[in-house]
């Protein structure tokens, strides 16, 4: 990486989109720096995936982040009381929606781009392809980047942060795609609300069913190892 490469904070979760942002930031040429958050969600694999990820893409430097939403509860992810649906309901909003998440994880992101005096952070939301969650929608990024521009003492400063959502207006099948093109191993990722302790997905899940059918879209083999 080039000396005079401009240095970028990637949202890595394990999972496919991030792992194709992280890629996307490393062929534009960022210096990447990625954070990953242990927040009691119960897929704990998805946490081995996102540094094998980041390792596999160079990064210089992998942080996990602790948050305590376990104690907030509120969502299937974090709470082992309520069940993972196998149906959404559409125009619902599922209840693997975990409240508030992308705001804290992108003011975490944006705290270590201060520090790094970094001005752009990247994120793989989604608005086509997604389960309907409020935090991935196009308005959401725009006014958290008006916020990252107005709260910051960086920002006094003059500096100008961007949050960078390169796959919001792709499909599934369209991310898969870019992804293979830049020579993404999606066999490392985890998508699965709730993969195994080997991995493996469930095959029923609402990310497992995206992720399905954008590699049956894109017409390329999907690598995931499914239990069901």
């Amino acid at each position: 990486m080039d000396d005079d490469s401009p240095t970028a904070v990637i949202l890595v979760s394990g999972g496919l989109d991030s792992a194709t942002t992280l890629a996307i930031a490393k062929d534009l040429g960022f210096a990447c720096y990625a954070i990953s958050f242990d927040y009691s969600q119960r897929n704990r694999v998805e946490l081995q995936a996102a540094a094998e990820i980041s390792s596999l893409l160079g990064v210089i430097e992998h942080k996990v982040i602790r948050v305590d939403w376990g104690g907030i509860g509120g969502s299937a992810l974090t709470d082992s009381n309520i069940p993972i649906p196998e149906k959404i309901a559409v125009g619902a909003i599922p209840v693997t929606y975990v409240p508030a998440r992308n705001t804290l994880f992108l003011a975490f992101a944006l705290g270590w781009a201060e520090i790094l005096k970094a001005q752009d952070i990247f994120i793989g939301v989604n608005t086509i392809d997604y389960s309907g969650y409020p935090d991935c929608c196009p308005e959401f990024i725009k006014a958290f980047e008006y916020l990252a521009n107005l709260a910051t003492c960086a920002s006094m400063k003059g500096q100008v942060f961007h949050i960078q959502a390169p796959l919001l207006y792709l499909s599934k099948a369209e991310i898969i795609r870019k992804g293979i093109n830049l020579g993404i191993d999606y066999s490392r990722t985890v998508s699965c609300y709730q993969a195994d302790e080997a991995k493996r997905a469930c095959g029923v899940c609402d990310s497992c069913r995206f992720r399905k059918q954008g590699f049956l879209e894109a017409n390329i083999a999907d690598p995931t190892i499914y239990y069901r």
